[in-house]
Parts: structure tokens; sequence; C-alpha cells
């Protein structure tokens, strides 16, 4: 764990995810909502006594909107030295940038943005992103990091089909012209002082988590589209929270969660995992994969799970049946917060 500073906390706002739930609150102690209904934007009514002497007015223009995609802004903590990392930056910048008005979110210490994996619903919102993040900050540009392996077009195709493109990512020349500072990587490394640890590729173990039945990759050298299930090259995020272990974000977990999961506890020497974020690609229902993804998570013994995106509510009641009380659903607009232990 030499690897990774131990904070005392970590703040998460989710800026876009797939679920809106601004009432619902966290039951599990290990997780504290600091946003939801007290983020809404309270305006003066005017005049009051044409609602019985009420003053303000709950705006339904100031909630977030869900969207296909994931955008995690991570603020970690350790005394008085903070560093924050936006993790993905959602499939579009027109809701990126919806989200952070309406959250009145304060990107502009953001740091780093780590792209978990070459995806559009991961990667659409990222020039935006860079300039509203530059635009708060007047004496920096944010650092991107990016794997280098960027493909041309990824796409899906249906055995007798042709194939169905993505839109394209950003590319390295747009987001330099963006503002942001390039930085690819392949292997694994921490920045921010050693307050965030991004994995290289990740070892598939499991037999049953095979990546993304499907995919393709377009090649421009030779026109041609090819097989491209295991996504390769993503990358998880880890932090070591004080006292109480690792805290995983996972993009989308082409890799399989239980294999990041795994990767994380095994390349950090961190016996213990506190908790697993992000997306957990399991909206296929599958019914042997999830089954067998229930039972080799539960093994890892993570205190609390946080899984939002491509999850899929199926794996979500399948797990909090397997493991009482220890799911928290991940929801657009929501700050949560994770304490290290205090000791005394």
């Amino acid at each position: 764990m030499s690897l990774l500073t131990e904070v005392d906390k970590i703040e998460i706002t989710v800026l876009v995810d797939n679920e809106l739930d601004p009432i619902t609150p966290s039951l599990h102690p290990e997780v504290q909502y600091a946003g939801q209904m007290r983020g809404l934007q309270l305006a003066p009514v005017v005049p009051s006594q044409s609602r019985g002497g009420a003053p303000l007015e709950l705006r339904m223009d100031s909630i977030c909107c869900a969207a296909h995609g994931l955008s995690l802004m991570i603020k970690a903590t350790k005394g008085e030295e903070t560093h924050t990392l936006l993790f993905d930056a959602g499939p579009e910048e027109a809701v990126w940038e919806r989200n952070v008005q309406r959250l009145k979110a304060d990107v502009s210490g953001v740091e780093r943005i780590h792209l978990s994996h070459w995806h559009r619903d991961h990667s659409g919102g990222m020039l935006k992103a860079i300039q509203m993040i530059n635009e708060g900050s007047e004496d920096k540009k944010v650092v991107v990091d990016l794997h280098p392996d960027r493909p041309d077009y990824r796409g899906v195709q249906f055995p007798g089909r042709p194939p169905i493109s993505l839109e394209a990512d950003p590319t390295f020349a747009e987001i330099k012209a963006a503002g942001g500072v390039v930085e690819t990587h392949s292997e694994a490394h921490t920045v921010s002082n050693g307050f965030f640890w991004v994995s290289g590729e990740i070892p598939r173990v499991t037999p049953y988590e095979g990546g993304l039945k499907g995919a393709v990759r377009y090649v421009a050298a030779t026109n041609t589209w090819q097989p491209d299930p295991l996504i390769q090259e993503e990358r998880l995020v880890a932090c070591n929270l004080k006292g109480k272990g690792l805290v995983v974000f996972t993009g989308c977990s082409h890799a399989g969660v239980v294999n990041a999961s795994r990767c994380a506890v095994d390349s950090l020497g961190e016996k213990k995992l506190h908790a697993v974020v992000g997306g957990f690609h399991l909206a296929d229902n599958d019914v042997d994969k999830m089954a067998a993804t229930v039972a080799d998570l539960k093994a890892l013994a993570p205190t609390v799970i946080v899984p939002g995106h491509c999850t899929g509510w199926r794996f979500k009641y399948d797990y909090e049946q397997a493991v009482p009380g220890s799911l928290v659903p991940s929801f657009v607009g929501t700050k949560y917060v994770m304490e290290g232990r205090v000791e005394v």
C-alpha cells in the first residue's frame, strides 16, 4: 500500500449517471448523502401571499438529468491537502454542462480527467468538461489521463447483420485544442501525490467475465471492422480510505467487476476492499454470469457497493438479496461521502 496515500475522506459527486432519485436516502452507515433535495434551488416566491405566505419555491428546473453514461467528480482529502479527479465525462456535452450548472458544482478544483476507456458514453462530454474546468482556474490547465490505444471507431455487430458504429471519441488533437494537457498511460501509475492509483490493463482471470458480446472496432488503415470484445484498454481508479481499505472506481467493468476488484486488491497488496463504485455492466441479464459475479464479489467482501450506469436493476436486486444492506445505488445529482476511521 506504499503506492497509495491513506486519505481521510472521499467525496463523490455524481455528475452523470443513468438513474435519478433525489428523494431516497442512503441506508448504509458507511455512505452519507450530502446532496439530493438539499441541493435543489430554492427561489423566492413573489408575491408570497399568493401561496399562503410561503417564502420559497422548490424549482424543478434545478434537478439534474439522467443520461446513459457516467461522470464522477472524486475529491479525496488528507488533513489540509485535497486532490480532485474527474472520472469520465458522460455521453454528451449538453448533459454534463447542464448537470454541473444545476448542481452548482465547483469543477475548478479538478486537476485531472481520467478516461476509463474509449466509449462515447464516457468520453462524449470531455471537451466541454475541459473548457469549464479551465475557465474556473486561472493558473493551470487540466491534465487528461488517457490510454494511448484509441480506436478509430467502436461499434456493435449482431450475427448476420452489418456493424452499428458508435460516435467517435474525441481525438488527441481535439482534446489538446480544447485546452487539455494530454498524458497517455498504458501502465499502472499513481497521481495527485499518491491520492489516486490508476491501473494498467486489468487481468482477465474469471472464466465468466468475457467482455462485451458483439463489440467491434473499425480500423481505418484496413477499412475493416474487427472483433473487440475485451475492451482491453479499460482502466480503474482506486483510493485508500484510512483504516477501511480500498475504494475502487470502475467505468463499465468490461473486464468484469470481479476482475477489476481483484486487480486493485492484488496490485496494491491491500487485504480489505471497502467499496466498489461505478458501472458493473451486468444489464444484459446473463443469469449465469450474474450468479457467479454475486458469489465472487460477495467473497471479496466489500463493505459497500455503489453500482450505477450499466449495472442493471437485476444484479442490484440479486446482490442486495445475497448481502442485505450492502448496496447504495448511484444516482445522478447526489454527493456521497465516505469517511476514514478516526483514531482515538
